[in-house]
């Protein structure tokens, strides 16, 4: 039944748990955002002389062989295509961004991180909200590009419905800037927001809220990226959106959504709910018939007849009550 909503799970233990899951803790980019980014500003330095596009080449160059969306963006807004001769002892830095040689120089595209690990301290104001991707050239600053995603037009309306279905706190983590992150946090209507995250600091935080969840209910951590692997197996139960979702993310997870929806998050924990409360019943029914036919027959009152129902009776009215968890549409 989930099956047939696009919601892939790899196994009965893992419905069981969906069904307590009390927090749901998220990856920004590609789950509750588009992950499609676009350029919407170029910010060269005073001291750069080759300017807005001269600043895009350069970024573009160095993320060539990046498979990113960030890097998709700067490679698209760059006019012309990137010769791969011009780049060489490329490098990327999880976390941080990448390193490589263009053009015989030594350019540096990533976060804020990055350039501080440079020694640089760019103060950037007067940038609007949105992620920055710094680029030095030879160890000097060169200027920055801000590149926005987009947010899901359905993320406001999962988040309501997972507190609708009984979820007590939503949580987003994202390796952004600070500023961005809260952005979305408000826009969305978020519980928590913890930004400027390397995939180490994800786990922590997720460690961090197992512990304090572990007697309330279980977590859920939802992600799509290769950085997302480890936080996925480490949740209670890892939800991987599958479309866009790496390779890595899809293995490690244990609820697999075939079209990125994240309206199909609150959807599984419904089917899991109704799934379990059918087992419950059939346990319910299945037992208690049972006894009421021990005790007749003790006492003298039950027949043939009364016996096969409480048997092959019972089954047939456990499998057809069962057949009601393939109708998942109407939840």
């Amino acid at each position: 039944g989930a099956s047939r909503e696009g919601i892939l799970v790899k196994g009965s233990n893992y419905l069981e748990i969906l069904s307590k899951t009390k927090v749901v803790v998220f990856d920004k980019t590609g789950t509750l955002t588009k992950g499609v980014f676009q350029v919407t500003g170029v910010y060269p330095a005073p001291e750069f002389e080759g300017g807005d596009q001269g600043l895009v080449e350069l970024a573009a160059c160095a993320e060539s062989y990046s498979t990113h969306p960030i890097s998709r963006s700067l490679k698209e807004a760059f006019a012309g295509d990137v010769d791969p001769a011009r780049v060489g002892d490329v490098e990327e830095i999880g976390g941080y961004g990448v390193t490589a040689t263009v053009d015989g120089k030594q350019v540096a595209a990533g976060n804020g991180k990055l350039m501080k690990k440079l020694g640089l301290y760019p103060e950037n104001k007067g940038i609007p909200a949105g992620t920055v991707v710094h680029v030095a050239v030879e160890g000097r600053y060169a200027g920055c590009i801000l590149i926005s995603d987009v947010v899901k037009e359905q993320a406001g309306e999962a988040i309501g419905a997972l507190k609708a279905a009984g979820v007590k706190k939503t949580v987003m983590l994202t390796g952004d800037a600070k500023e961005v992150g809260e952005a979305v946090a408000r826009e969305l209507g978020l519980d928590e927001v913890h930004s400027q995250l390397l995939p180490g600091d994800k786990v922590e935080q997720v460690e961090r809220l197992l512990e304090e969840t572990s007697r309330s209910g279980k977590l859920a951590f939802v992600g799509d990226g290769i950085n997302d692997a480890p936080v996925l197996s480490r949740a209670d139960i890892g939800i991987a959106m599958g479309a866009m979702g790496s390779d890595a993310a899809i293995e490690a997870a244990d609820i697999v959504l075939m079209d990125d929806d994240p309206m199909k998050i609150a959807k599984a924990i419904r089917i899991s709910r109704k799934c379990l409360g059918i087992v419950y019943q059939n346990i319910v029914m299945a037992l208690g018939v049972k006894a009421v036919c021990l005790i007749l027959g003790a006492v003298g009152i039950a027949n043939m007849y009364l016996a096969i129902f409480a048997d092959v009776g019972v089954m047939i009215l456990a499998v057809l009550n069962a057949i009601r968890c393939l109708f998942v549409r109407k939840l």
